[in-house]
């Protein structure tokens, strides 16, 4: 008898054991055994997107502590009031069931949360003996497996809400457009009993009158509130809420936002997470979205179909806004390409950054007075946009005025990094070799991406910081991923320079700043406009994603309208409040230079301007383009020494090239007359030396010997003396100032080419020459 009581007690305690040894096993957590949709959010919480899980249902899995705790309190309440405190299964609920539905004929649910839980996870059909039995026992091991928080956060997360909804999680978002931690109580108990009857109770289901709740599902929330007051009576105070009526969405009405940057960040990763939370501001994309759609219907006469936009906060470097094509569902313009990861030729939007580099180098200042003359770099001859010269001209009106021929001047001058180096620093991919693009890469010979453009232009709001843009609301980038590709000096300068670019409407540069840049490709395929304006960058394209061209595709009549359309927009809607000035660096001074030379004015310079100024590396020389000229009385004639029938004239000595550039563009310079020789020296006492133009300074030219080219010498400046030419001291020849001069290298190698006029005036340049066969 007591060996029996023994074994009695043994059976007792090996299932407790069991079931200790279940309970403290490792479990997989339930989520892992169900896909999942991916819910994309806004900057302010708003959602972006749902996606489908990869079994096509929307199941977004929530923590339970994630939802309002009235759902998962009003779900036990309705369904399992026992949840708490069975095993698994209640065998009152089951007798129950069993004899309404073999006797009474009739059909009344037994199945506990734990048992629906088991059905859905593993798929049982239960509507069998069979198959009710084996509920149980998968019921039973879930108890004995995980814990009743666990249990019930798995149920509501797999719950049946009607069609393709799964979950509290996605039946919140589609039906309310809320999160599961936000519901109403009235919006709690309406979840709470769909998934008791799913398809009479779906809150989508009545077709006739699709903004109100079915009857059935009303009729159910009502005894369910009955419920709940009896519980809570407290909450009596939200039966006029109760009244109301609830208008529930569908799955069709679910936002779908910026789905060119929703789709980029779901291919991030081959497994997204559940949640995503975007730095983007709809009230920001809300914008670019009309403005862009606005202007399209606009342009429409003229071909004007598609355009992509960027919006980055300098700051945190995130995206704010995206627009990769103008209609997302427009097969017609390959609408689903996201426009604003595409490489493209960015036209002269680059040239901004060869100006910051030459600032760097101390190439320029904003006040340098640059050649825009017909001018041969090597095989290469750019000219300007609209086929015009201008001639001496400013590095600002330059890059305001977007002259090609002083851009490519200024990058043949840059030393180490070059821009193709500093592209290469920058980021910008896929970039083909130095050698391929050589000058013709300031004009916009590469490609670039609307990515690495805004990264380029928010690196010149940065104090010359390059940053890695962030899409991610917690992707801020950290100090450690910081670049510095230009000194606080020459970012702050280059963009000073940008945001004296009048508008296109007005003519004046905007009274509130905006630095800003235009750029047309070859072939009219690509108009850009990027900017800084306040805390953001802008980028703006109009063009074909097939690389159609058209004549319209002009930077500063296609893009520039419509950026400013944009920042104008924002700027009514108080969405780009002002931002404190920016102030310059402490390393930056200003100085007083002649307008004319854009040197340091001497005492005859007439008319004088304020420039910006890096101390250390700007280029800083006396101007000699005045001067002062004795002319005699009686003769008319220039003399070299005062007495009591000279006179004293100020004459401008612009360089040989200038002078013919002025008279073929109808604006002829008065010449200063030509002096006797004054111990090879002008009228002001100055050497008037001779400047080398071609070839170029640091450039290899290779020979082909099967078809031999001569290359080019030519020699500026000097007025009234011819120029000789030597190659490694041996004379080549003699050659009017201007004139070009063919020169034949007999063997390859490096050559000292010196030009020398007749005063002993000198430049010197150092050429390599290859000979390939």
């Amino acid at each position: 008898m007591k060996l029996l009581r023994r074994r009695w007690l043994f059976v007792p305690v090996m299932v407790l054991a069991t079931l200790a040894a279940l309970r403290l096993a490792p479990a997989e957590p339930l989520s892992a055994r169900l896909a999942h949709s991916t819910a994309i959010y806004a900057q302010g919480g708003e959602l972006m997107r749902l996606t489908l899980a990869s079994d096509e249902q929307y199941r977004l899995w929530l923590p339970l502590d994630d939802m309002s705790p009235r759902l998962p309190e009003a779900v036990q309440l309705y369904e399992d009031r026992w949840f708490r405190w069975h095993p698994g299964v209640n065998p009152a609920a089951l007798l129950r069931s069993a004899f309404a539905t073999y006797v009474d004929d009739s059909r009344q649910g037994g199945s506990t949360i734990t048992m629906q839980l088991a059905r859905r996870l593993y798929q049982i059909d239960s509507r069998s003996v069979a198959g009710k039995l084996r509920q149980i026992g998968a019921a039973l091991w879930l108890e004995a497996r995980h814990s009743k928080h666990e249990i019930l956060e798995a149920y509501l997360n797999v719950a049946p809400y009607g069609g393709n909804i799964e979950g509290a999680g996605a039946a919140s978002l589609i039906y309310f457009h809320k999160r599961a931690r936000e519901l109403t109580l009235p919006e709690a108990l309406t979840l709470a009993v769909i998934p008791q009857n799913p398809r009479r109770r779906s809150a989508r289901h009545s077709p006739a009158q699709p903004q109100q709740l079915p009857v059935a599902l009303s009729e159910a929330r009502e005894r369910l509130w009955r419920h709940w007051l009896a519980r809570h009576p407290d909450d009596a105070r939200y039966a006029a809420d109760m009244k109301l009526a609830l208008r529930p969405k569908s799955p069709a009405q679910l936002p779908f936002r910026a789905p060119h940057l929703t789709d980029r960040l779901l291919r991030e990763r081959e497994e997204p997470p559940a949640e995503i939370r975007t730095g983007v501001d709809l009230r920001l994309q809300t914008t670019l979205e009309r403005a862009i759609r606005q202007y399209l219907e606009a342009g429409r006469e003229i071909g004007l179909r598609n355009a992509s936009a960027m919006l980055v906060d300098t700051r945190s470097m995130q995206v704010r806004a995206l627009v990769g094509s103008a209609d997302y569902f427009d097969a017609s313009i390959d609408g689903q390409v996201n426009g604003t990861g595409a490489k493209r030729s960015p036209g002269s939007t680059l040239k901004p950054f060869v100006y910051a580099l030459a600032l760097d180098q101390g190439v320029l200042h904003p006040h340098s007075i640059l050649k825009d003359a017909p001018t041969a770099f090597g095989p290469f001859s750019p000219e300007n946009f609209d086929g015009r010269f201008v001639g001496p001209i400013s590095a600002q009106d330059a890059l305001v005025r977007s002259r090609n021929v002083p851009a490519v001047a200024v990058s043949a001058k840059l030393s180490r990094p070059g821009l193709y180096d500093f592209l290469r620093n920058a980021g910008v991919a896929k970039m083909a070799s130095e050698s391929h693009y050589g000058l013709a890469l300031t004009l916009g010979g590469g490609e670039v991406t609307m990515e690495e453009l805004a990264r380029l232009y928010a690196m010149l709001a940065n104090r010359g910081a390059l940053r890695p843009l962030a899409y991610r609301a917690d992707d801020a980038p950290k100090p450690a991923q910081s670049l510095r590709l230009l000194s606080e000096e020459a970012a702050f300068v280059t963009l000073d320079m940008l945001a004296a670019n009048p508008r296109p409407d007005s003519g004046a540069p905007a009274v509130r700043p905006v630095a800003w840049k235009t750029g047309t490709s070859w072939g009219f395929r690509d108009a850009w406009t990027a900017g800084v304006f306040g805390d953001y960058v802008l980028v703006v394209w109009v063009g074909n994603f097939d690389g159609s061209g058209n004549p319209a595709f002009v930077g500063i009549k296609a893009a520039a309208p419509l950026f400013f359309a944009i920042v104008d927009s924002l700027r009514s809607q108080q969405l780009d409040p002002p931002a404190p000035p920016r102030l310059p660096p402490r390393g930056l001074s200003r100085v007083e230079v002649c307008t004319a030379s854009g040197d340091l004015p001497n005492e005859y310079c007439p008319e004088r301007v304020s420039t910006l100024f890096l101390p250390g590396k700007s280029p800083i020389r006396r101007s000699t383009l005045h001067r002062a000229v004795l002319i005699d009385t009686r003769s008319g004639q220039a003399v070299c020494a005062a007495n009591e029938f000279t006179r004293r004239e100020i004459h401008e000595f612009w360089p040989s090239d200038m002078l013919r550039l002025f008279r073929s563009a109808g604006m002829p310079r008065r010449e200063p007359p030509r002096a006797p020789d004054c111990d090879g020296m002008t009228m002001a006492g100055e050497a008037d030396a001779p400047q080398i133009v071609s070839p170029l300074r640091g450039v290899t030219y290779t020979v082909r010997l099967s078809k031999p080219a001569p290359l080019a010498l030519r020699a500026e400046g000097t007025r009234h003396s011819d120029v000789f030419w030597f190659a490694n001291q041996g004379f080549v020849a003699r050659a009017s100032a201007g004139e070009a001069v063919a020169w034949n290298p007999a063997q390859p190698g490096r050559y000292v080419l010196r030009a020398v006029d007749e005063t002993g005036a000198a430049d010197v340049r150092t050429v390599d020459v290859e000979f390939e066969p």
